[in-house]
């Protein structure tokens, strides 16, 4: 069990004045059972934008707020403290499906948003061929592994090589990418083979020898949970299953779906981008 203090903070900075502004932000950690949060607030400047909040179809918190007076600044802070308590589970002879029964119409149909493709999880014809081939002669459980191996043998983590509008086949043409595009890759190759999975997005500590206290540089980060006969969760990036350091913010489709902080605006004329995100182990 890891308890960790996560504050999460985003800032525009405006060439122009913005007149008003619509935004949605998903900044809020899930509860769920491998996490529990304990206390979360987020705080918008200007402090007059109307805020509230909803769960949207995926089962994220979400807060929405408009700002209706003219600002340069517009600034979010969402602060979270979360008990996560993770457990590989090796999984029982039984416990996993059968290409059969991932196949059955009744699974198709209760899966079917984490079984189609997205504009960016579709990874093109090279990739499904190779994974095809990389899965043949194994069990579901088996070959999303190899699927992960297979992935992190031919793509290199590389800063910058991409874009927020990445898709996964313009990330393995490049053969390179950040955690954005591992995860579409990986998730649209699972989905090539007929394996639900979904893009998830939150926080990862990255140091685990953070003593108690001690606050570090955090970072948001995606990976990727995929269905064969219980969900699963898998970091592409770091090449292993997620950990107590792993906090879920947002669960869904594609990054389209769980994008931290998004909206519309009038004026602005360009803006200025700062991100921080501290996280402190207090347990």
């Amino acid at each position: 069990m890891t308890r960790l203090l996560i504050e999460h903070r985003t800032g525009y900075d405006y060439l122009r004045r913005v007149s008003l502004s619509y935004n949605e932000a998903r900044m809020t950690p899930l509860t769920d059972p491998q996490q529990v949060v304990l206390e979360s607030t987020l705080k918008v400047t200007p402090s007059s934008a109307a805020v509230a909040t909803y769960r949207d179809y995926w089962g994220t918190r979400v807060t929405s707020f408009d700002v209706h007076v003219p600002h340069e600044h517009l600034e979010v802070t969402a602060v979270s403290t979360v008990e996560v308590s993770r457990t590989e589970r090796v999984p029982a002879e039984g416990d996993i499906l059968s290409w059969e029964d991932l196949a059955s119409p009744a699974l198709t149909n209760d899966f079917a948003d984490w079984l189609g493709q997205t504009a960016l999880s579709e990874p093109g014809d090279e990739v499904r061929e190779l994974m095809a081939e990389t899965a043949h002669g194994l069990d579901p459980h088996q070959a999303a592994r190899a699927v992960f191996d297979r992935l992190r043998s031919e793509i290199d983590y590389v800063q910058g090589a991409t874009g927020v509008q990445t898709n996964a086949q313009d990330a393995w043409a490049e053969r390179k990418g950040v955690c954005q595009d591992l995860a579409h890759v990986a998730i649209g190759a699972l989905r090539s083979l007929g394996i639900p999975a979904r893009y998830i997005s939150g926080y990862l500590h990255p140091r685990r020898a953070a003593a108690v206290g001690e606050t570090v540089a955090g970072q948001s980060h995606a990976w990727v949970e995929w269905y064969d006969g219980e969900w699963r969760g898998w970091d592409p990036t770091n090449s292993g299953p997620v950990s107590d350091f792993h906090v879920s913010v947002a669960r869904g489709r594609d990054y389209r779906d769980v994008s931290p902080l998004k909206g519309i605006l009038s004026g602005g004329g360009g803006s200025t981008l700062n991100v921080t995100v501290a996280i402190t182990r207090v347990a």
